[in-house]
């Protein structure tokens, strides 16, 4: 063999083994579980199929399966549910039935697993949101709502977030006993608050609490990510620093709606369409898999038939969805 000949054939095995070994990981039964901030309540346009929960066409998941090719994925995800949700039924936001366990998606041939849980156990998001601004009034400059939660020198919100990490890490366990073959991925949190600075007409907080806010939220992807590294099988996306500029306080560049419900775009204190975007895209990236979906107004991987419009939102307000 000549020496060009040679070096041709060294090239090409080569590039041939650098393709191999970078090229993404394919998928074929991808199920999706969590509570809002995966099910993506207020994104045009929410399913037909899972109008109590109401779950976005344009959530991260659905953008994630275009992202991987995917045709299909199911998901389990629901507004409102907390990690005993994964094994008990839930009362969804449009109180009409019951919601199945989300465990139930799950199947012994499910190869990929997304979980974005934790923030509605033991009620601290919902108290967090529902408390801190109607105290920013009583001490606009100060931290309220903290003094309310710090009891005795014991920060109750952090001390919940903690507890919650050993709850996530059995939803891990879970997860891996009915399918052991998926690779997990558990999906942290993006931030709402800015690092600097202050946007009352945004985030009603007193400017106290904004940075308490803040440290909440981290002591929360903390508590996800150690969950994640103690199971040891599952892998942690931290959203945190990737949404850096995208807090709701960011104007156009916001990923986070702020205090007022929009139901054609994002529920109070919920991401946009360009949040799930992000998401749907960091969580890709981690996994090897290109990026990009979200210019279409639906997926691909959904389903044309179960796409609803203005006139489903308006059905869903007039059934109890209030956001």
């Amino acid at each position: 063999m000549s020496t060009l000949r040679v070096i041709m054939a060294t090239a090409v095995l080569f590039l041939s083994g650098t393709a191999v070994a970078t090229a993404a990981p394919q998928y074929e039964r991808y199920v999706a579980l969590g509570d809002s901030y995966t099910s993506g309540p207020g994104i045009p346009w929410p399913r037909l199929d899972r109008l109590t929960c109401y779950t976005s066409t344009n959530n991260y998941p659905a953008l994630l399966a275009d992202n991987l090719g995917l045709p299909s994925y199911t998901d389990g995800s629901c507004g409102g549910a907390d990690t005993t949700n994964m094994t008990q039924p839930q009362t969804p936001p449009i109180p009409i039935g019951q919601h199945p366990p989300q465990f139930s998606f799950l199947r012994a041939d499910t190869d990929l697993v997304t979980i974005g849980i934790g923030g509605n156990d033991f009620g601290v998001f919902g108290q967090l949101t529902g408390t801190c601004p109607g105290l920013r009034s009583s001490d606009p400059t100060g931290s309220p709502c903290k003094n309310q939660f710090v009891v005795n020198g014991v920060d109750t919100m952090k001390e919940k977030v903690a507890m919650t990490g050993g709850r996530v890490r059995e939803v891990l366990a879970g997860v891996h006993q009915r399918s052991p073959q998926a690779k997990v991925v558990l999906v942290g949190y993006p931030r709402i608050a800015p690092p600097s600075g202050t946007c009352p007409n945004v985030l009603p907080f007193a400017d106290g609490d904004l940075p308490w806010l803040d440290e909440v939220e981290q002591a929360l992807n903390a508590a996800l990510q150690g969950a994640a590294a103690a199971d040891g099988n599952t892998t942690f996306v931290d959203m945190y620093p990737a949404s850096l500029g995208h807090d709701a306080c960011a104007g156009r560049n916001a990923w986070i709606q702020g205090k007022d419900t929009n139901l054609f775009a994002a529920v109070a204190y919920h991401p946009f369409k360009s949040g799930m975007v992000g998401m749907a895209n960091q969580i890709s990236t981690v996994l090897g898999a290109k990026i990009g979906a979200g210019k279409r107004a639906v997926p691909r991987s959904v389903d044309p038939r179960v796409v609803g419009d203005a006139a489903t939102v308006t059905r869903l307000t007039k059934a109890g969805y209030h956001g």
